[in-house]
């Protein structure tokens, strides 16, 4: 599945205040980063509709626990997309490995496994 099915490109390009599509190859790379970390700290995949849930229920690569996007999922993705954009050296005093703040309290509520 491919970023753009759970958020638009312009959708994301709108996030970050980016006027044109001069940027969408970079917006694309951190969108897919972005969904990638979102679903790492959920343990569990994310799909834009049902139809696309029920088929990678049916083809295997669903994984536990599937879910449906939700606006706060859309949202915490948006600010871990905003975060790498911005923080895109990897030098100085920004932690990039953990998830910024808000991301963390918007997924949150949505994560499975938290463990002991």
């Amino acid at each position: 599945m491919l970023p753009t099915q759970l958020i638009p490109i312009e959708t994301a390009r709108h996030h970050l205040r980016l006027d044109g599509p001069d940027d969408d190859t970079l917006v694309a790379l951190y969108l897919g980063a972005a969904v990638d970390s979102a679903q790492e700290f959920l343990n569990r995949r994310v799909y834009p509709d049902a139809e696309s849930m029920a088929a990678a229920v049916l083809d295997g690569s669903a994984g536990a626990d599937p879910m449906l996007i939700t606006d706060a999922i859309r949202a915490g993705i948006l600010l871990i997309l905003g975060h790498l954009y911005t923080n895109r050296e990897d030098v100085g005093g920004v932690a990039l490995a953990a998830l910024p703040r808000g991301s963390r309290e918007l997924l949150a509520a949505y994560r499975v496994g938290w463990g002991v």
